[in-house]
């Protein structure tokens, strides 16, 4: 019976050791295959690359905070989420940064998103994005998150015409469109009022060269 018992202890503690070695050092269950979700500019390969997991290392051991930390490193991405997906797939889920403007930065010109972190640096405006003017363009800078958060608030049809966008102060964003009208837009309280009547001024008054939405209470034109 003890010999018995003593059999069935180490065959026991032989399979539950093989299961450990097939986890977590053998190749059998290592990283086959990386999945990458979400990306529409950043090229996979690129992503795969920074991630830095080696092919079939065991997928049980990787760290997925630091494949994480790694991801993060392209400034192109706002967001990462790594998981595993048995037997063989590590999946990496991505968030890329949506570029808000371009501010010029010497001869070329700095895009960044709406909390102001560059995502690259061109020679010249992408079309659709504004240039941005403020004093101090850097991140964290309040006058630039103001403007920033304004151009994001900015209804649809508008922002397709806004070509610059100037901010000497927080509660002084101004507008310049593409057909040269200007918009005072003030701060960035009240936006969803500030746009409807700022949609129906520009369908209705063309002759107008300035519109002042500041104060949606009391709306000026010249």
């Amino acid at each position: 019976m003890k010999a018995r018992t003593a059999f069935l202890v180490l065959l026991t503690a032989g399979v539950v050791g093989t299961a450990a070695w097939l986890v977590f050092f053998s190749p059998v269950l290592g990283v086959r295959s990386v999945e990458i979700v979400g990306n529409l500019t950043v090229a996979s390969e690129r992503i795969k690359q920074q991630a830095g997991v080696p092919d079939l290392h065991p997928l049980a051991t990787v760290n997925l905070a630091d494949v994480q930390s790694r991801v993060l490193t392209i400034r192109q991405l706002a967001g990462a989420k790594v998981d595993r997906v048995w037997p063989g797939t590590l999946k990496i889920e991505v968030v890329e940064r949506e570029p808000v403007a371009a501010v010029q930065a010497g001869d070329k010109f700095a895009i960044v998103d709406g909390q102001g972190v560059v995502i690259e640096v061109k020679n010249a405006v992408p079309p659709m994005l504004p240039l941005l003017k403020v004093d101090r363009p850097a991140q964290g800078d309040p006058v630039m998150t103001a403007a920033l958060k304004v151009v994001r608030s900015v209804p649809d049809e508008v922002a397709a015409k806004v070509r610059q966008v100037r901010a000497g102060t927080a509660e002084g964003v101004t507008l310049i469109l593409s057909d040269g009208r200007t918009v005072i837009w003030g701060g960035t309280d009240r936006p969803e009022e500030k746009g409807r009547i700022l949609v129906a001024l520009l369908r209705r008054e063309r002759a107008v060269t300035l519109y002042d939405v500041s104060s949606p209470d009391v709306v000026t034109l010249k």
